[in-house]
């Protein structure tokens, strides 16, 4: 982690040595947790001058030290530090995050009223430049940055100095809930739920998705939940602000949030809310809701090789379920839908079909649905004339 260490195309190797720091200072932490707090601090003043001239127009190595320093701040946190300590270590991250070319501390500017923990040293912070802060967001002729604006707002916030904190941000000409959070969270704690509510709510008011959407959406959501009102926190935020990377993961998201709430209809309420159907297959399956995922298998935008694998994998356990996702596998291909589709994927489909027939001894049944798929036009040729020389091998198996 020196300066200048990493050259443009060192991404990977730079979170690769994150994940190392982070390790060192976890083990650190469990026998001399201000030693540890001291390492959260060394590798936040050296993250920016070693990364400075990495390439980060990925997102991979912002993401990376953004979840490494929210991993690590308890650390420095809940440290056992006296006054004179926690003093010196608040200079020298002052001084990294005035020194930071990307915002890569964010997270640290971000709890820094935690951080300094004892209410002499959050006024002080808070103090040093509020006049600064209410100058450049006074005029609104022009647009002035000011680095320490989110370290001054988490110290007036956790100071308890709300109504001045409120008064700040009403100054600003443009509102981002990168700063507005400190607001609502300040109605928050001063018990006057509903209007934290509005002030939250009332940034999603605009026509586009709001930055930060996600998160206002949670923190209206807590509200509402802490209130009693789940149905009206899963409708209003919940149901909008399902989160992952895959549809399976965006169900066991909302599932996970909402356990009162039935996960069937949890799954239908999104499907009908995000659209495309067919792509919710496999969530559909791997909740075991098979009908719903039949549904989803006949949909134009379901992916046929998606459909072939788990045809393959319930042609024991779910036989009848197999055959009819093999079938409707088929149709997709037969209509040039899919990736790259093969001729291929026609036999290993129709061996699927046949394989979980077999099961049920419905083998003449899903030949006559193969030769009713055969029969339809249009279709790919090449695929229809796989299908039907599959057909007849199987037509001509003195079974």
């Amino acid at each position: 982690m020196r300066a200048g260490a990493y050259s443009w195309r060192s991404s990977a190797k730079a979170i690769e040595r994150l994940k190392s720091a982070k390790s060192e200072i976890r083990s650190v932490a469990r026998k001399d947790p201000v030693t540890a707090a001291e390492g959260v601090i060394a590798l936040s003043q050296r993250i920016w001058p070693a990364f400075e001239h990495i390439d980060t127009s990925s997102g991979a190595l912002g993401t990376a030290v953004n979840r490494t320093l929210e991993d690590l701040l308890p650390i420095l946190i809940e440290a056992p530090a006296d006054e004179k300590t926690r003093a010196k270590w608040l200079e020298q991250l002052r001084e990294a995050i005035l020194d930071d070319g990307v915002d890569y501390l964010a997270p640290i500017a971000d709890r820094f009223g935690e951080i300094a923990a004892y209410p002499a040293l959050m006024n002080d912070h808070a103090d040093r430049d509020l006049d600064l802060i209410r100058g450049a967001w006074s005029d609104h002729t022009r647009y002035a940055h000011v680095t320490t604006a989110t370290l001054t707002l988490s110290c007036l916030l956790e100071a308890g100095r709300h109504d001045e904190l409120l008064d700040l941000l009403a100054l600003k000409r443009t509102r981002i809930w990168f700063h507005e959070k400190f607001g609502a969270e300040a109605l928050l704690r001063q018990g006057r739920e509903d209007e934290a509510l509005a002030f939250a709510e009332s940034l999603l008011k605009e026509d586009r998705q709001h930055w930060g959407y996600h998160d206002i959406a949670r923190f209206c959501e807590r509200i509402l939940i802490h209130q009693g009102r789940e149905e009206a926190a899963y409708g209003r935020f919940g149901l909008p602000s399902a989160s992952g990377n895959t549809y399976l993961a965006m169900w066991r998201d909302l599932v996970k949030r909402y356990p009162d709430i039935d996960a069937r209809r949890i799954l239908e309420d999104l499907i009908e809310s995000r659209g495309a159907k067919g792509k919710w297959f496999a969530a559909a399956k791997t909740a075991k809701y098979l009908e719903i995922a039949l549904d989803c298998a006949a949909q134009p935008d379901a992916a046929p090789a998606t459909l072939i694998r788990a045809a393959r994998d319930f042609a024991i356990k779910e036989p009848g379920f197999a055959a009819q996702v093999g079938l409707h596998a088929i149709a997709h291909l037969l209509a040039g839908r899919g990736y790259e589709p093969s001729p291929f994927d026609i036999d290993e489909a129709v061996g699927h079909v046949m394989a979980a027939s077999a099961r049920t001894g419905q083998e003449d049944q899903a030949l006559l649905e193969l030769e009713r798929l055969a029969a339809k036009v249009p279709a790919d040729a090449q695929m229809l004339a796989r299908l039907n020389s599959r057909i007849a091998e199987i037509s001509k198996d003195p079974r």
